[in-house]
């Protein structure tokens, strides 16, 4: 297959590259000049007006990885609008040229935050109604609703993927975050938290289902949800990690509340809110549809997270 790949300078676009680079013909579209393991490398800004017509020549699948994600202290004039700038826009004009240059398959990483921020019981699945809670949520549902549209309209194969909170070797932000501070030995108080449910799916996981997406039949114009098929509590997240640190840690058993209060007080809501809150996925759709089980362990994929950690130092 030739397939072209955007965003491989990423944190999911560049796993996939090493993940799909010896059984297809892979050229890259981004801003950047880079050439990640020397692949083939077409430079244009991701806007709503480039032309990617040299890049979409001969391609038979297009792997739509770039975005917009989280902005901590967003200090756009409109947050919403530089979302859509990124993640809504650029997608439909991609999609569009795409199918006018003949692409069979249009593959876009989009993510849960379309179906919400959490769950209360019940998992997500990929027909419940769409409720995005923030403006990145926002922008992916938007591009989602685009490109079904011209999938229905062109006959071009539209696939959508929303996964969860994404981890692995290098992974920064939130998940970053709590690696290091495992990685202190401090006291954590997170010990009554061992309720609630959080979905995620290692990198390793989310890049072979990608490459399970770019051949397997009969996915027309649909969206799946991936993770790695084990949900865990913030206390069991926290106890995993550790042991992939080799690590002791004393986790007091703060209540939730408690701790919804003194996020209020710092202003870290959100980021209390995810390790109090659960936010479930349903992947048996996908398991189904793909003839597919993630091949890692959730246990495997924080023990190789925690060791990339450690060799980083």
């Amino acid at each position: 297959m030739n397939v072209l790949i955007t965003g491989a300078t990423g944190f999911v676009g560049g796993a996939l590259l090493k993940r799909i680079e010896d059984d297809h013909k892979v050229d890259l579209l981004s801003r950047s000049s880079k050439k990640p393991h020397g692949a083939n490398t077409f430079v244009a800004e991701l806007d709503a007006s480039s032309d990617y017509s040299a890049a979409l020549l001969n391609k038979n699948v297009v792997i739509h990885c770039a975005a917009r994600v989280h902005v901590m202290r967003d200090r756009s004039s409109d947050p919403l609008e530089a979302f859509r700038s990124i993640n809504t826009l650029p997608t439909e004009n991609l999609a569009l040229q795409a199918a006018k240059a003949g692409v069979a398959r249009f593959i876009f990483i989009s993510s849960i935050k379309v179906n919400g921020d959490e769950t209360f019981g019940t998992p997500f699945t990929s027909s419940d109604l769409c409720n995005p809670l923030d403006d990145y949520g926002k922008s992916k549902s938007e591009a989602e609703d685009i490109l079904l549209d011209i999938g229905q309209k062109s006959g071009m194969e539209v696939v959508i993927i929303r996964p969860p909170l994404v981890y692995g070797p290098g992974v920064k932000a939130n998940f970053g975050a709590l690696i290091k501070l495992v990685s202190k030995g401090f006291p954590l108080p997170f010990g009554a938290l061992d309720s609630n449910k959080r979905s995620m799916v290692y990198i390793g996981n989310l890049v072979d289902l990608i490459a399970k997406a770019i051949k397997v039949p009969k996915i027309l114009n649909k969206v799946y949800l991936v993770s790695d098929g084990h949900d865990l509590s913030t206390s069991e997240l926290v106890s995993c990690i550790a042991s992939g640190l080799n690590r002791r840690t004393l986790n007091i058993p703060i209540p939730a509340v408690f701790l919804k209060v003194c996020g209020s007080i710092i202003r870290k809501e959100d980021v209390i809110s995810r390790l109090t809150g659960s936010l479930q996925l349903d992947i048996e759709q996908t398991k189904v549809d793909f003839s597919w089980t993630p091949p890692y362990s959730y246990e495997f994929g924080i023990t190789e997270t925690a060791n990339s950690f450690i060799n980083r130092g």
